[in-house]
């Protein structure tokens, strides 16, 4: 059985997290024979001690091993010839910033797999850290709410959350969470702020954690066809609840011929769509932003529309979790993203300037781009076990193989992007941005 290699994270001090936790390594041994090397970290939240009481070897090099497995992207002068990788490369799209790196996978002659295309016949991914992106993104979202409420002069129960990564794991934010429910149930907000609604974009694996975090507070459901009546005079609504309200494809385009909508054809054609998710903007406190994008669709919110609406006095937003935190993508607003000490950047449409700030007016987006980072014990965990069943053929790639004859399970063959310093027929479209 050949040897996985584990590398340590540098992107970000920050990032905390592993491809998979001690138990999974030793349990991998034991059950699969697969051999582990570890490069020592003094960031990791599992300690070298914790790998190396598992069965792993802890070591800086990597000579040996088949595949080195990472989180975030690798610096471009630390990649090695002929090595074979396995991380979230963020290269797919094309982004500009990683290109460089793209480019010395290929002159290296290295094999590169990216966990986001690990995934089923039905497209489903398979190995992810989504959810736990949606909980820390929404944790944090609301501990932004508290303080921009604060500033505004408002104690409310939002207040006593912290930020997800001051606290020791998942179940300590949900216990904080829901102290801070009790404290809505008793107090509730202040009536200008009322009905506060909580919109969420998407209903995918980050929407699911981040509407898991909401619920741990008092809150009533609604459909976006119900909202315009939460604000009409003489409507009966809670001071001491959140409105969640989820939004999916159709909320958000309609064909621009008839005003239909067909979800495959809005996949496949998005060109023959217009966005229309701006007529949901007037009733939302919050939005959480939890969609896959790309250029071809749609934005749900440009700039020009908050500039537009916030002049009509009908932009009652506080704040945006941007869950994707794609830069200039689907929030105009997200000029670039953040990080744990300065996660915010505050929008201000009055002069259409962005600016990393809690204080001052406008709009507060989150726009941390490695949310699950904050919640690292728990992540690790989750995408250990996920990734788990695909050990066995990690350790064992045989790249003596061409690509069309290579045999792997598919889910793993369609993941790789370069091979053996060949972007693979899926994903020469990138040879243009390179």
């Amino acid at each position: 059985m050949g040897t996985i290699a584990i590398r340590r994270e540098n992107k970000s001090r920050y990032e905390r997290r592993a491809p998979i936790a001690p138990e999974q390594m030793a349990r991998a041994i034991k059950e699969y024979g697969v051999q582990f090397v570890v490069e020592p970290s003094s960031v990791r939240i599992f300690d070298d001690g914790e790998y190396a009481n598992a069965g792993g070897t802890l070591s800086g090099t990597f000579d040996d091993a088949g595949i080195v497995m990472g989180v975030k992207e690798i610096p471009t002068r630390l990649l090695r010839q002929d090595q074979a990788y396995l991380y979230f490369s963020h290269t797919i799209k094309a982004q500009p910033y990683n290109m460089r790196m793209l480019q010395r996978l290929l002159d290296l002659k290295c094999t590169l797999l990216d966990y986001e295309l690990i995934a089923n016949d039905s497209g489903q991914r398979l190995v992810f850290f989504g959810y736990h992106a949606g909980l820390a993104g929404m944790i944090d979202t609301l501990w932004t709410v508290g303080r921009r409420l604060r500033l505004a002069g408002h104690d409310t129960a939002f207040g006593r959350i912290l930020q997800a990564l001051e606290y020791d794991d998942l179940e300590d934010a949900k216990r904080s969470i829901r102290m801070a429910g009790i404290l809505l149930a008793e107090d509730g907000l202040p009536a200008e702020m009322c009905p506060f609604v909580v919109g969420f974009a998407g209903y995918g694996n980050s929407s699911r954690g981040a509407q898991d975090v909401c619920a741990l507070l008092p809150t009533m459901d609604v459909s976006p066809e119900e909202l315009p009546r939460l604000f009409e005079d003489g409507a009966q609504i809670s001071n001491k609840h959140v409105y969640r309200v989820v939004f999916k494809e159709e909320h958000l385009a309609r064909r621009i011929a008839d005003g239909g909508f067909d979800r495959q054809e809005y996949f496949d054609e998005p060109e023959k769509y217009e966005g229309i998710f701006p007529q949901y903007l007037p009733y939302l406190r919050v939005l959480m932003n939890c969609i896959y994008w790309e250029e071809r669709y749609p934005k749900l919110v440009t700039r020009a529309v908050a500039r537009d609406l916030a002049a009509e006095g009908r932009l009652p937003l506080v704040a945006i979790g941007d869950i994707t935190c794609d830069i200039d993508g689907s929030i105009e607003m997200t000029t670039k993203s953040t990080d744990q000490e300065t996660p915010v950047l505050l929008y201000n449409p009055a002069d259409d300037t962005v600016v990393e700030s809690f204080e001052g007016p406008g709009v507060a987006v989150v726009a941390v781009d490695n949310l699950p980072a904050e919640l690292p014990r728990d992540a690790t965990r989750h995408f250990g076990d996920s990734l788990f069943p695909f050990l066995p053929d990690l350790a064992n790639l045989d790249r003596s193989a061409s690509f069309e004859e290579l045999n792997l399970r598919p889910e793993l063959k369609q993941a790789i992007v370069v091979w053996n310093g060949e972007l693979t027929p899926r994903f020469r479209y990138l040879e243009e941005a390179l």
